[in-house]
């Protein structure tokens, strides 16, 4: 009898569990990796949605936007996870997201008022290097020197695209002209940014496009010092990463909770140590120490969705146009 209590039990679990209603959240690869922000945010979310939260990957930011238009209205997605404001424009006008209600206090480096994607990090980009590396102190310095980098792919990666705006909003018509004195820079473009990271830690280029905040990684979790990211001194282009639901999500209102959830404490705390980017809104025991060290822009630049949009395929041309000669 006894063993036949725990088959029963074992049954209306699983047919509990099977129940559960399903959440899925389409995001990039490294946000659901092990030591990414996804399992920590599952398990959190998951203990007060009686749901089942299932994150799908699809390469990088960009790519995410081009699988959710090649899917359309018969995507399985409920939440598309790791768009920034590069893509936002472009996301709405594609009919496939819905509003959201999402108040929550926000610490952004802009004021944010978008009443279809709700904000979950910000950070800079900028080019990562070794200490006892080379040390360009702009795009100029960069293109004249010999530092090699390894960048990422516009189409396919927010930090590719981010790269592309930087460049066009420091220089504005200049930019090609930037783009092919880099050119002999790049090593190679990689589709996402965990390939082009790891290649710059194996020693296969000088320097990596990623983020002012990436040292803090190596500080913090490895206790290792000898990686800085370098100050520019054109600014440096801010990514604010969003997440938006699906207009035509079977769970509007799981989803809507979902984005809700995004801007409490068990989401923003794992941010910090696991994306290594900074929280859209502020930890209840604020940032861990080592955030602290890491260079602060004095040059802050970012277009407008709709400016980004705009300039985006002459800027992509521009890209396309250097690397090709």
């Amino acid at each position: 009898m006894k063993h036949l209590a725990i088959a029963t039990g074992l049954l209306f679990a699983t047919q509990a569990a099977a129940q559960d209603p399903v959440l899925t959240v389409y995001t990039y690869d490294s946000f659901a990796t092990e030591w990414g922000p996804g399992p920590v945010v599952e398990e959190a979310f998951e203990k007060e949605c009686g749901c089942d939260l299932q994150f799908v990957t699809a390469g990088d930011g960009a790519a995410l936007l081009s699988r959710i238009r090649l899917e359309g209205e018969r995507t399985e997605a409920d939440v598309v996870l790791g768009l920034d404001t590069a893509l936002t424009a472009q996301a709405k006008d594609t009919g496939l997201f819905a509003p959201h209600s999402v108040e929550a206090e926000y610490d952004l480096p802009i004021d944010w008022t978008d009443d279809t994607f709700v904000p979950f990090d910000w950070g800079y980009f900028a080019f990562v290097g070794m200490k006892d590396g080379p040390k360009p102190g702009s795009f100029g310095d960069l293109a004249a020197g010999d530092a090699t980098i390894v960048i990422q792919d516009p189409r396919s990666s927010t930090p590719g695209l981010g790269l592309l705006m930087w460049v066009k909003e420091a220089y504005g018509d200049r930019a090609a002209e930037i783009w092919e004195g880099l050119a002999d820079n790049i090593v190679t473009v990689t589709p996402g940014w965990s390939e082009a990271y790891g290649l710059f830690l194996e020693g296969e280029a000088d320097l990596v496009l990623s983020y002012t905040t990436s040292p803090a990684y190596h500080l913090i979790a490895e206790d290792d010092a000898t990686k800085i990211a370098l100050p520019f001194e054109e600014g440096h282009y801010l990514q604010i990463e969003v997440a938006g639901r699906l207009a035509a999500s079977d769970q509007p209102e799981l989803a809507e909770r979902f984005l809700a959830f995004i801007a409490t404490d068990a989401f923003q705390s794992a941010i910090p140590t696991t994306n290594w980017m900074y929280p859209a809104v502020t930890p209840e025991a604020g940032l861990p120490e080592g955030f602290d060290t890491l260079i602060a822009p004095e040059t802050a630049l970012l277009a407008k969705p709709e400016e980004a949009a705009e300039v985006r395929d002459a800027a992509l041309e521009e890209w396309r146009r250097a690397l090709s000669r």
